[in-house]
């Protein structure tokens, strides 16, 4: 889908690396060696992309470090794009809302960091999930979305941790006190 509308594959990568996560942070050498490409071809987007206010810039040492513009008028829509793009949406719509006993849902892995995969880690969090209710919404959101999903389930207190050990997990969903009520 997306490919039809954006034709440069290298731009789609930066999309996805930005503004899945924008907290995400990378800068030029970095962002070649991850994605296999010559610094020139990822130079041309970047550039593109900050003089058209999509990205913002800052120096660091000798590097510039780039980073998704939260303030783009933009962002909300090209965000909910790439959820859209990736079955993210999906995931939210299908299994974390429906799902009993959730306090809060991330996803981990790679598509935390702002790569596209054929598989969604999720790290679901609460207590007194019924596990055999959420084998049955992962499995139609898999076949919905022609991704897998793997799944985590931790308690509140395991969640610091964890997300200290996956400080790029992106949280999709949070249980609010409307919700409680």
């Amino acid at each position: 889908m997306l490919e039809s509308l954006i034709t440069s594959k290298t731009r789609i990568k930066l999309l996805l690396k930005f503004f899945l996560n924008s907290t995400t942070t990378s800068y030029l050498r970095d962002l070649a060696a991850e994605y296999g490409e010559s610094t020139n071809a990822i130079r041309v987007e970047l550039n593109h992309m900050e003089k058209a206010g999509l990205l913002q810039s800052k120096i660091a040492g000798n590097k510039k470090v780039f980073q998704a513009n939260r303030q783009h008028p933009l962002f909300s829509d090209i965000h909910r794009l790439l959820l859209k793009h990736t079955g993210i949406d999906h995931v939210i719509e299908n299994v974390v809302t429906n799902l009993g006993g959730l306090h809060s849902a991330y996803v981990t892995g790679s598509f935390a960091r702002g790569h596209d995969n054929p598989a969604i880690d999720l790290l679901l969090v609460g207590n007194g999930i019924d596990r055999e209710y959420l084998m049955q919404l992962i499995e139609k959101a898999e076949k919905i979305i022609s991704r897998s999903i793997h799944y985590t389930i931790v308690s509140r207190e395991e969640t610091i941790a964890l997300l200290q050990d996956n400080p790029a997990a992106l949280l999709l969903w949070k249980q609010t006190d409307i919700q409680h009520q």
